[in-house]
């Protein structure tokens, strides 16, 4: 766990900043082996669901994924993650999973990305190292879970998590602005759109969320 972090990554290439011994900044390596390359986002979504299992106890069902790996807490961020896989053929040879949540730091940095923190909502200091064996034993029920086969129950208990699932929202691609609604997410990991009659698909590079303008 890094007691501070400068110039973190997420998705996109995006900076994680975080304030000395305040946040949560650790990175887990796993090795996947027993998953197929066309099945990693499954990976995506058990690490996903283990950190949100892990912060319900804190914030019930307020918190949710931000597809494809943020953390939110009722449309503003309260972390994310960042996997890196290594493959080798057909299959998972390690993953290093990267994770950062914001847990007491109050004053975020001009221009951040809607963030918020533990203490912010809950208005009280946390022990980093009891969130951390919390993370971490929820994320290891999950991966379990996922080496075991069972695969449909985590694609379905990360497509009910998802952030704006059902809901009218602003989205933004190639430039355009549209509305459109989250219906779901392919096994590889496509984000599911509705437009109008249409259900379109995206990669990450393709689509930005856009705060609701009501």
């Amino acid at each position: 766990m890094a007691e501070a972090q400068y110039a973190g990554r997420g998705q996109q290439q995006n900076k994680w900043l975080s304030e000395p011994g305040k946040n949560l900044t650790f990175s887990l390596l796993l090795k996947p082996s027993f998953l197929p390359v066309n099945q990693q986002f499954d990976l995506t979504r058990a690490i996903s669901l283990g950190v949100i299992d892990a912060l319900k106890p804190h914030f019930g069902e307020h918190v949710k994924i931000k597809w494809p790996n943020d953390i939110y807490i009722n449309d503003r961020k309260l972390g994310g993650m960042l996997i890196e896989n290594l493959l080798q053929g057909s299959s998972i040879k390690h993953s290093v999973v990267g994770i950062g949540l914001n847990v007491n730091q109050v004053n975020f940095p001009e221009g951040a990305a809607n963030p918020i923190s533990f203490k912010q909502i809950l208005h009280k200091d946390y022990d980093l190292q009891t969130i951390l064996l919390e993370i971490c034993k929820n994320i290891e029920v999950r991966y379990l879970q996922l080496k075991a086969g069972k695969t449909e129950l985590i694609r379905s208990i990360y497509t009910d998590s998802l952030l704006g699932l059902n809901d009218t929202r602003h989205f933004k691609s190639n430039g355009i602005v549209f509305i459109g609604i989250i219906t779901g997410v392919t096994p590889e990991g496509l984000l599911k759109v509705k437009q109008n009659d249409t259900e379109m698909l995206y990669n990450l590079k393709e689509i930005e969320f856009i705060k609701d303008r009501s």
